[in-house]
């Protein structure tokens, strides 16, 4: 198992319950194939440029342990969320 981190943007329009309910969603996916070590929320910060006509976005940051299989579902599963408006997975040098 290789370890990664997980940036993603969501939507900041949502309310706070269901942007606990996406971490929740997405840490479980995370737990079923690998290990969470860590979630990190940054909150909302203003974008570099805009993104699905959003200006600002809320900043989540998932610290795992996964196998590389499991990335590619990950990152599937990331897009068909329409919550999420961007995302970047990146394995993390030991």
């Amino acid at each position: 198992m290789n370890k990664y981190e997980s940036v993603i943007i969501i939507n900041p329009t949502l309310e706070e319950q269901t942007i606990k309910s996406l971490i929740a969603k997405f840490s479980d996916l995370i737990n079923s194939d690998g290990k969470l070590e860590k979630v990190d929320e940054l909150g909302k910060k203003r974008l570099a440029y805009e993104v699905k006509k959003n200006t600002e976005g809320y900043y989540i940051v998932f610290n795992f342990e996964a196998n590389p299989e499991f990335i590619a579902e990950l990152e599937r599963i990331y897009r068909i969320t329409d919550e999420v408006i961007k995302f970047i997975v990146v394995k993390k040098d030991e």
